[in-house]
């Protein structure tokens, strides 16, 4: 009897053990290599304009060209779209009329971050300091006394671009936002926590040393902008049409002592931009035509010229069919009525330190793979797209058949909050499409923390999507 209900257990019961057990040394050694790659990446892009700009080099050294240079496209065919440096579409031409339908995976670039306001420049106390404007949300607490990178583009009137990396370099300085000393601090620990830090108190410190001419005031913000002036050619009127972020200053690295998890700013959601991106890097000719989306601005709405929102990304997919020579009145919306779409988004893996936010039997656990996440929003499922069950079988069925690990997650409990991802905008052109993501411990913080088990989860599961 003890055998037989062990194996009826293992038959019915929807089984939720770690991706590391019983993995060969050789599937062991695929992981961490392809983690360490990953790290790479994450380094070299911590904007939304850097994952861009570094993801078209990736697709022009294997074998990709922009759209806009091909008259005429075949399967097998590899192309991309550049949508004003924050956001990129690329494809590769399957065998099927496009009008069958395509394979989409749709990750977004941008994540929370430190933006300069408009006029940022003020002298305060002796010190040299910039205001800022808070992008997407976060725990505003948590990025005080840390150090930032000063990461962006200036644009002047001439149309002169200058872009601006300063923090990332050995040799170069940082930046911060200080916080009050615990001694002084007692009208602040009386706050609400998420009143601890104010979106107005999220200054930066950029200089102490005065120019050398006491004849003139406000010296201290004279010497740091007669420096940008001297490195850069800007003056403070420039900053008004500028795009600055202060983002970590530190670097991805292992995490733990196993070296299993990778720590980093910014994996929400630049771990499902590279693994989708390296998943399509596999595809030679598909079925049907494959799409990867690495679009910008989910973090505040997916709105703007390069959100999920905009006409660009069907005049993209108008280029292909025009290009197919199957356009035609309806042909977009028999595209897009057809398709079936991933919105490679992360979510909240289960922290063992805050257990009361989750329901342990619908989370996500770090080291368990994949996720699949059939509907988001919040609350009574306000803000939510909910994917079909016959999407999510078909999901199911292409993971199983590539051996790759998956779970079936929400993020917290019911009423404890929720959040939205792009998968309503790219269900609301008609697309059937379902949330699979990454577990993330810590999303939204300037550290955030993923397995790196899951990470090649993610990679191969993507792989096997554009392929099916």
């Amino acid at each position: 009897m003890s055998n037989e209900g062990k194996a009826l257990k293992e038959k019915l019961f929807n089984s939720k053990k770690s991706g590391w057990e019983r993995l060969s040394d050789e599937e062991l050694k695929e992981i961490f290599k392809f983690a360490d790659e990953y790290m790479y990446y994450l380094n070299s892009s911590k904007t939304e304009k850097e994952i861009v700009q570094n993801s078209k080099e990736i697709l022009l050294k294997n074998g990709f060209v922009d759209v806009e240079s091909k008259e005429t496209l075949n399967p097998g065919d590899k192309v991309f779209y550049v949508n004003h440096g924050r956001s990129l579409y690329a494809a590769v031409i399957g065998e099927e009329p496009l009008t069958n339908g395509m394979r989409i995976i749709a990750a977004h670039g941008d994540s929370p971050r430190i933006d300069l306001k408009q006029n940022p420049f003020y002298e305060d106390g002796e010190l040299a300091m910039l205001k800022t404007h808070y992008y997407g949300g976060i725990k505003k607490y948590q990025w005080t006394n840390i150090p930032l990178a000063m990461h962006g583009t200036v644009v002047k009137t001439n149309g002169e671009r200058i872009e601006i990396s300063i923090g990332e370099k050995d040799e170069d300085p940082v930046f911060t936002i200080s916080d009050l000393l615990p001694h002084l601090a007692g009208e602040q620990m009386e706050r609400k926590l998420k009143d601890g830090v104010q979106g107005e108190e999220l200054n930066i410190l950029m200089g102490s040393i005065p120019y050398q001419d006491d004849t003139v005031s406000e010296r201290v913000k004279l010497n740091v902008l007669d420096l940008l002036n001297h490195k850069y050619g800007v003056t403070e009127v420039d900053f008004v049409s500028s795009e600055i972020e202060f983002v970590p200053a530190f670097k991805a690295k292992s995490l733990g002592l196993d070296y299993s998890m990778v720590g980093a700013y910014g994996q929400d959601d630049k771990v499902c931009c590279y693994t989708a991106l390296r998943g399509l890097l596999n595809v030679e000719i598909p079925k049907k035509t494959a799409v990867c989306i690495l679009t910008d601005k989910e973090e505040v709405g997916f709105n703007g010229v390069t959100g999920m929102c905009t006409m660009i990304f069907e005049t993209f997919i108008h280029e292909l069919l025009d290009k197919k020579g199957e356009n035609s009145p309806s042909a977009l919306q028999k595209t897009f009525s057809k398709s079936k779409a991933i919105s490679a988004d992360v979510d909240a893996g289960y922290d063992p330190n805050y257990p009361s936010a989750f329901e342990r039997n619908n989370s996500s656990f770090m080291g368990k793979g994949l996720t699949i996440v059939k509907y988001t929003g919040s609350r009574g499922k306000s803000g939510a797209s909910e994917a079909p069950s016959e999407m999510v079988a078909e999901l199911r069925k292409i993971y199983e058949s590539a051996g790759v690990r998956y779970q079936a997650c929400e993020l917290g409990k019911v009423d404890k909050g929720g959040g939205g991802t792009i998968a309503l905008t790219l269900a609301n052109r008609g697309m059937e499409v379902v949330d699979s993501g990454v577990p993330v411990v810590g999303m939204h913080s300037p550290y955030e923390i993923t397995s790196k088990y899951d990470v090649y989860a993610a990679y191969k599961g993507y792989e096997a999507f554009y392929k099916a």
